[in-house]
């Protein structure tokens, strides 16, 4: 028999040379100075923002005394076979059952001034953060998730689920996948910490874990205090060390915190919540090195939860072609045919040839241009095209608008698209920090400390042009210098000490008068 079982689960405190018999709870309920409330869920699915709760139980607890709620909800959706597989929960059990917004008040009653505690607590949470969003109710509560307390409180112990503490721990379950029977075994592991641990070791990992930031189960805690302030791009993986997502901000810090403070409100974050189990990052320079860093990290690792900044090295873009005596048409050149930065009249880079034809077709009909004197449409010039007969061409096709009117229209409107030509003979350079960037003819090279790693990244010749790097780029470039080429390397004795930047920029902006 134990301590524990011997004195009934009791502790003895001295006041004043007094003795007092309080629960072992009841000093814990001092430290979270509230009633508790253990909640499980099941849902339709994974997505809070989507997906509905199909089920709902409630443990209280005040210290002392405990009470048990709990109901089936109708979801006013479909349960996938596949969920009532494992919940037992099927679309015939929830018809007659209550809609979430005729059992909120008793939900909310159950919850309100509680602690709210649950394992994955922010699954749960979310679902039900959204739910009353659903019926104009703010919900809030503090949080404990107990897959945390767990982590804390063991761990020589690789996995934490619920499944494993059930195993680990003895704890019997009479329902599993349901929301009572998985919110009794929360409800008995608690207990269970409080019959194995010293007061002391759970004051402070309880006051550990509500003094920090939100962070999703599988991550360690002390990742944020390594986490940098500044410029910087992140990277989150999942199982398996897949990469799930590639981020950037000016503040690395609160930008990863901010993903883990709303997953309750996006699919998005509560996918990276839920799937994420290691964080890493790189400090960068400024804003330009996080975005450069990010769109070749995207790339390179293909994230699963990305969907901008992918490979893009096909794409195509409208060229317009002198034919002589005022006529210019549109061709679509595609990337083996594109010089980007060394070519002119370019206009748009698209990812199809069908989303550039639609694009210049929906600017035809708007601006009143002929699609027949433009090459776009299959007709005879001196003849009316099908829009000049509905009063839609301004004529340009039967001679009303002379080609070169036309052309000049033609410039005008697809001015807004036009790519912004390289306007240096030479690569050029972007200072930043203390870094410089490379790049010629709007493709990133790399990022240089001193001059020789200049040379040196110009040695290893140019890639191939990335649309989003120019996107990047083309806003600065009126901060870029141009890096003389002409002149010779450093030798490789003067290179051990390496120039300091102000010698670059000196050198960078003598070249300038000359370049403009």
């Amino acid at each position: 028999m134990s301590f524990w079982d011997e004195f009934d689960n009791r502790t003895f405190v001295l006041y004043d040379s007094t003795v007092i018999i309080r629960s072992y709870s009841d000093l814990t309920m001092t430290i979270l100075d509230r009633p508790l409330a253990f909640v499980d869920l099941e849902t339709t699915g994974g997505t809070a923002t989507a997906d509905r709760i199909t089920e709902i139980a409630i443990i209280t607890f005040d210290g002392v005394n405990s009470t048990s709620w709990s109901t089936l909800v109708n979801p006013e959706a479909r349960i996938p076979f596949q969920i009532e597989q494992i919940t037992g929960i099927s679309n015939a059990m929830v018809a007659d059952a209550p809609l979430f917004e005729e059992i909120a008040a008793e939900v909310y009653s159950r919850l309100e001034n509680h602690l709210f505690i649950a394992h994955n607590v922010r699954f749960d949470y979310g679902f039900l953060k959204n739910e009353f969003k659903r019926i104009g109710i703010d919900f809030r509560s503090p949080l404990l998730c107990t897959v945390k307390l767990s982590r804390k409180l063991y761990p020589e112990c690789a996995r934490h689920n619920l499944d494993s503490l059930i195993e680990r721990h003895g704890l019997i379950v009479s329902n599993r996948h349901r929301a009572m029977g998985d919110t009794q075994a929360i409800f008995d592991f608690w207990q269970l910490v409080h019959r194995t641990f010293p007061v002391e070791r759970i004051t402070n990992v309880l006051k550990e874990l509500s003094g920090r930031p939100s962070l999703p189960p599988h991550i360690d805690a002390n990742i944020i205090d390594q986490l940098p302030e500044g410029h910087g791009v992140y990277l989150f993986y999942g199982e398996n060390d897949l990469p799930i997502y590639v981020g950037k901000s000016k503040t690395l810090k609160q930008r990863v915190l901010t993903h883990f403070s709303g997953d309750h409100a996006s699919a998005k974050e509560m996918s990276i919540s839920q799937q994420v189990r290691r964080i890493d990052w790189i400090e960068c320079a400024g804003e330009v090195d996080s975005l450069l860093t990010e769109s070749r990290l995207v790339k390179e690792l293909q994230p699963t939860i990305n969907r901008q900044l992918r490979r893009n090295r096909d794409f195509c873009s409208w060229h317009l072609v002198d034919h002589g005596h005022g006529l210019w048409q549109p061709e679509l050149l595609y990337t083996s045919d594109l010089d980007l930065g060394r070519q002119e009249y370019l206009y748009g880079l698209f990812k199809s040839a069908k989303e550039a034809k639609e694009t210049l077709i929906n600017l035809v009909k708007q601006e009143g241009l002929c699609a027949v004197t433009l090459g776009l449409e299959k007709g005879t010039l001196g003849k009316p095209c099908f829009a000049r007969q509905l009063k839609r061409c301004c004529g340009a096709c039967i001679g009303e608008e002379s080609h070169m009117q036309h052309s000049m229209r033609t410039m005008e409107v697809l001015s807004q698209m036009k790519l912004k030509e390289w306007k240096f003979t030479s690569p050029a350079l972007l200072a930043e920090g203390d870094v410089w960037h490379v790049i010629d003819a709007w493709c990133y090279l790399g990022t240089a400390r001193s001059e020789e790693d200049v040379w040196t990244i110009l040695e290893q010749g140019k890639p191939s042009f990335d649309k989003d790097t120019y996107r990047i780029l083309v806003k600065h470039v009126n901060k870029m210098r141009p890096f003389n080429t002409q002149t010779s390397r450093p030798t490789k004795i003067a290179s051990k000490t390496k120039p300091a930047k102000a010698n670059i920029l000196k050198r960078v902006s003598l070249q300038t008068e000359n370049a403009f």
